[in-house]
């Protein structure tokens, strides 16, 4: 490591991107991507993997939201 650096040109926060604005993946097991597939395939369905996988999330919150007291 360098003694010192030369910051004369630097800009601050030029890389910065807040955390809203991250994409995480999400890798899910083979054998549930199977059968997601599977059932999108079967159905014939436009949806996408990702639109299956956030609707079964967001049934899944509801269900919670419903049975907690």
């Amino acid at each position: 490591m360098k003694e010192e650096y030369d910051f004369t040109n630097a800009e601050q926060g030029r890389f910065y991107r807040p955390i809203e604005e991250l994409e995480i993946p999400v890798y899910l097991d083979a054998n549930i991507r199977a059968v997601l597939m599977k059932k999108l395939k079967e159905t014939g369905s436009e949806l996408s993997l990702n639109a299956i996988v956030n609707s079964l999330i967001k049934h899944d919150i509801e269900i919670s939201r419903k049975i907690s007291f």
